[in-house]
């Protein structure tokens, strides 16, 4: 028979887990704002775009805990707490977190769900971490080009899409102005690297 929840070690993992996405939200809301400031706008649309997925997480263990009634809950934890502006820190710590995440602290909650009989919890926890990782994933790449001055650089050829306006350059290197709306090079991607970029929409509230 499934453990209670209430009487389990999930529930906190539950409020911890929920606790993480909801800081992970607000520290790439901030993020968000660092890079628009630095006219970066393809790495603050990434953070605007993970931010929302993070608040959808957060909702998930949410839900768990709402079903069972829990109202409150103590719990112990860290958290990452980094505090740079500079974008290319922003994208390694990002890129760190999430690795952790995805890879050590969900894994964890999930063989303690399914130890405790709570099967559907330890699946939520398992595909979640999949996801991390895939945020992991983007950081990562998007630091590396960032670091090699690639982000709108290329050796060879490649189509860049503006994502202000849509217009799509072929070329070398993202165009600065846009030809068409006349925005900052930041506002470029490539356009191999953009089908999750174009579903970036509205502001999560975190």
């Amino acid at each position: 028979m499934a453990k209670e929840l209430c009487d389990s070690e999930t529930r906190k993992n539950l409020m911890r887990a929920m606790a993480g996405e909801a800081l992970t939200c607000a520290r790439y809301a901030a993020a968000e704002k660092s890079c628009r400031t630095a006219q970066l706008f393809v790495l603050a649309n990434l953070f605007k775009f993970t931010s929302a997925q993070e608040k959808t997480h957060g909702e998930v263990f949410a839900g768990h805990l709402k079903k069972c009634g829990c109202r409150h809950v103590d719990i112990e934890g860290g958290f990452p707490a980094e505090t740079s502006d500079e974008p290319l820190e922003l994208l390694k710590h990002s890129a760190e977190h999430e690795a952790k995440e995805s890879r050590e602290v969900y894994p964890a909650f999930a063989e303690t769900a399914r130890n405790e009989g709570l099967a559907d919890i330890a699946r939520d926890f398992e595909n979640i971490a999949g996801i991390e990782d895939l945020h992991g994933d983007r950081f990562r790449r998007f630091g590396e080009l960032m670091e090699q001055g690639r982000l709108f650089r290329s050796e060879t050829e490649e189509e860049w899409l503006c994502l202000n306006c849509g217009y799509i350059h072929r070329g070398t290197e993202a165009p600065s102005p846009c030809p068409v709306c006349a925005q900052p090079q930041g506002w470029y991607i490539r356009l191999a690297e953009s089908s999750w970029m174009l579903r970036v929409k509205g502001e999560p509230q975190c």
